[in-house]
């Protein structure tokens, strides 16, 4: 993130009409391990991780880092939200000097089609918008992926550029607290 020290974290779990964004669990684990072996999850982010090397390397409470929601759904994780710092080097810049929030995502295949990612994702923004008020978060996504392109535009990210990065066409898009407010 932007600023780690201007927040503490994790915060409250934050609930929303049909989920919960709240910090990793020892719980979680085995749902960490799926999400990453998942070849349907991982199709669009350079494919699955190999389920016995996960069994390995997986701490058993994963994803305890500032920036990592787990989202879940009548006591179950079924996705992560993140909001992280990005990496200056990689193409897309919110600024001059690089870096900046993004926000990434992912959900169980069964829990696609049902609205949740947008939901978790727009509470994940909410939040962020008041932990560092007026920071845009940028969104990178295979031009390819056509759910998470039709997510970001319904999340309010508008177009910054596109470019070639991982052997594909990526979309770089920004959103902003103070637009997204305005709609």
């Amino acid at each position: 993130m932007t600023e780690p020290a201007s927040f503490s974290w994790p915060p409250a779990p934050i609930g929303t009409a049909r989920l919960v964004l709240r910090a990793s669990e020892a719980r979680d684990r085995a749902a960490f391990v799926e999400l990453f072996a998942s070849p349907e999850v991982r199709a669009y982010l350079g494919g699955p991780h190999p389920r016995d090397e996960l069994e390995r390397a997986v701490p058993e409470v994963p994803g305890r880092r500032p920036g990592l929601f787990v989202v879940e759904l009548d006591g179950a994780m079924i996705g992560t939200v993140t909001l992280e710092q990005r990496d200056a080097e990689r193409p897309g810049r919110l600024r001059p000097d690089g870096g900046g929030t993004e926000l990434g995502y992912m959900f169980m295949p069964e829990a696609w089609g049902s609205g949740y990612a947008a939901e978790a994702c727009s509470a994940a923004l909410d939040w962020f918008a008041e932990a560092l008020p007026g920071e845009p978060v940028a969104l990178c996504t295979q031009v390819a992926n056509a759910p998470s392109m039709r997510l970001a535009l319904k999340l309010g990210f508008t177009e910054v550029s596109r470019f070639e990065e991982f052997g594909a066409e990526q979309w770089f898009g920004v959103w902003s607290p103070v637009a997204a407010h305005q709609r």
